[in-house]
C-alpha cells in the first residue's frame, strides 16, 4: 500500500475515535442529573468532572489524534457515576432492580 491509502485509513481511524469521543462525551453529560443525588460519593462526582475537564484539555497522555485515552476515562467516569447510582438505588430499595 503507497502512502495515500495509509493516510486514508489513518483519516477514517481518527474521525471514528472522535465520533466515539463526542458519544461518550454526550452520555456522560446525560447523567450529570445524577450528581445531584445526595447519595452518591463525592469521589465518583469528582471523576466525573476531571473527565470531562481532561477530555477537553490539550493536555494528553497519548497525543490528540489517537483519542483512545479521553475515551477511557470518559468510559471509567460513566462506568463509575451508574455503578454508584446502581449501589444507592439498591441501597434505598432493597427489592429494586437495577
Amino acid at each position: 500500500m503507497d502512502g495515500k491509502v495509509w493516510l486514508a485509513l489513518g483519516v477514517i481511524l481518527a474521525v471514528g475515535l472522535a465520533i466515539a469521543a463526542a458519544v461518550l462525551l454526550v452520555r456522560v453529560f446525560a447523567a450529570r442529573k445524577l450528581l445531584l443525588d445526595s447519595g452518591i460519593p463525592l469521589q465518583d462526582k469528582a471523576l466525573f468532572w476531571v473527565a470531562v475537564v481532561y477530555t477537553i484539555s490539550p493536555v494528553d497522555l497519548i497525543p490528540d489524534p489517537v483519542y483512545l485515552d479521553d475515551v477511557g476515562f470518559l468510559l471509567l467516569a460513566l462506568r463509575s457515576l451508574q455503578a454508584a447510582a446502581g449501589a444507592v438505588r439498591t441501597s434505598k430499595d432493597p427489592g429494586a432492580t437495577v
